[in-house]
This record gives structure tokens, C-alpha cells and sequence, in this order.
């Protein structure tokens, strides 16, 4: 019984650090700019009220949309309705996507938890893009967060402020599409964290994966094999993303400064006016 025990505590344990590891970047980013993109928003609706977030949400809220389908229809769910951006005061709703799958698909099932993290994903691939296109030096500013080492912060915050003093070089700050660029990305970072109803969907697609890994733990270490280290290979690929993710958190909080710093006053200002 002991040993049995035993096995079933390293089953869920070797589960637990794999599941941590693939995925918790999404959760500890996706909660960051979740709260970031919160206190943003209050700054524009104290002063504008609550249209004061189409100032952003009109070129952000669409590509947090677009992300949904890109993998909804990636991962074949049946979409019925989407509305790229369609404002509700009353509901607080920006736009939204509608989509149904099979409950018998494993796949469409898993897909559930990526379509929810979809505008992250889809929102780094734009930061990226606007990057590359509309800065000179794009691929310049990107190639150290593609070199950078995931498991090592000393390596990724080289990486970032080596990229960051490239995004803020003289010669972009002197040019007119820079700041072009500046508030598009600022438009994007402000909307491509998963919603509330998003991440509550994604815990269906997270818990057939947590399965999955719990099977595939529990063949393989019962045969000796512990299949972490070919998994974790796979953070190697996210390495990339680690740095993506820096980035944007970047742009998120430079965004969340500049909008305190020339909304705030303007606040206090309607207040004292108010008396």
C-alpha cells in the first residue's frame, strides 16, 4: 500500500511541476496584464466615463477578438456569431465570439483552454508584427529576446533591456511612426488579456490536459520512464514567448504611467471643479 502510494504521490507530483511549467507562464502573465489592463481602464473611464475605453478598445478589442477565432478555428469548433467590436455600456462587453464544439472531441476540448488564452498568443504575434513593419530597426529590437535563455533571469533581462533601449533609440523617438507604433501597441497591450469568461473557459481545456498528462505519468513512470524531461523540452520553444511576454508586460505598464500621468491630473481637476 505504502508503495503504491508512493507512486501515486510521484504521479501527481511529476503531473503538477510538468502542468507549472508548460503552462503557468499563461496563468502569472495573463493575471499581471489582466490586473494591469484593469487599473488603465479606470484611469480613461474617471475622466471620459465609460467611453472613455473606445480610446484603446477600438484597435485592441478587435485582434483580442480575431485571436478567438483564429483558434477556435484551428482547434474546429463551430463559431456562430462574432462581432469584433460592438461597445455595450450595460453589459461592459467590447465584442465577442461565439462558438460550440463536439463534447465527444478530446481535441475541441482541449482547444477550449487556447481559444481562452488566445488573445495573448494572437496579441504577441501583433506586437511582433507591428515591430518588425513599422520600426527600421524591428528585427534588431526582437533578436535579443529570441536569443535569451528562458530558464535564466540574469539572460532574459539582458535580452529585454537590451531590446527596450533599441525600441527607445534616438532615431526611433525622433520619428513620426514610432509614436504611431507607440499607441497602437499601447491599443493592443490594453486588450489582449483574457477576460473574465475567458479564463473560465479555459479550465475545461486545462483539466483534459492535466488528464492526458496524468495517463501518460502514470504508463511511463510505471515502467521507470519519467517522460518530464522530453516534455520540458518543450520550454524551450516558449523561450521566445517568455520574452514576448516581458515585452509586453513592458508596453503595459509604460502605457498604465503615461495614462496616470496625463489622466490623473485631469481627474483632480473634475473633481475640484465638481466643488
Amino acid at each position: 500500500m505504502d508503495n503504491w502510494q508512493s507512486f501515486l504521490w510521484l504521479v501527481t507530483k511529476t503531473t503538477i511541476l510538468q502542468l507549472i511549467a508548460l503552462f503557468g507562464l499563461f496563468f502569472a502573465f495573463g493575471l499581471a496584464l489582466s490586473h494591469l489592463q484593469t487599473k488603465t481602464h479606470e484611469l480613461y473611464r474617471r475622466v471620459f466615463g465609460w467611453n472613455g475605453i473606445v480610446f484603446t478598445a477600438w484597435f485592441g478589442t478587435p485582434f483580442h477578438e480575431l485571436g478567438h477565432v483564429f483558434f477556435a478555428k484551428l482547434f474546429r469548433h463551430q463559431i456562430e456569431a462574432v462581432s469584433l467590436f460592438e461597445p455595450n455600456k450595460e453589459t461592459g462587453s467590447l465584442g465577442h465570439v461565439e462558438h460550440s464544439f463536439n463534447p465527444l472531441s478530446l481535441y475541441q476540448r482541449i482547444g477550449n483552454f487556447f481559444i481562452g488564452a488566445a488573445p495573448l498568443l494572437f496579441g504577441l504575434l501583433i506586437l511582433s508584427l507591428f515591430v518588425v513593419f513599422l520600426l527600421p530597426n524591428g528585427y534588431t529590437i526582437l533578436s535579443p529576446l529570441a536569443t535569451s535563455d528562458s530558464s535564466s533571469i540574469l539572460s532574459l533581462g539582458k535580452g529585454l533591456m537590451t531590446a527596450l533601449s533599441g525600441l527607445f533609440s534616438v532615431s526611433n523617438l525622433t520619428s513620426w511612426n514610432f509614436w504611431v507604433f507607440l499607441y497602437i501597441s499601447f491599443c493592443v497591450a490594453a486588450h489582449m488579456a483574457p477576460s473574465k469568461r475567458d479564463r473560465k473557459n479555459m479550465w475545461g481545456g486545462l483539466a483534459w490536459v492535466t488528464v492526458i498528462l496524468l495517463v501518460i505519468n502514470l504508463l511511463f513512470l510505471s515502467i521507470g520512464i519519467d517522460a518530464t524531461t522530453s516534455i520540458l523540452k518543450l520550454q524551450y520553444i516558449l523561450g521566445f514567448i517568455v520574452g514576448l511576454f516581458l515585452y509586453a508586460m513592458c508596453i503595459a505598464v509604460l502605457h498604465y504611467f503615461l495614462a496616470y500621468l496625463i489622466l490623473h491630473p485631469l481627474y483632480l481637476l473634475k473633481n475640484v471643479r465638481k466643488q
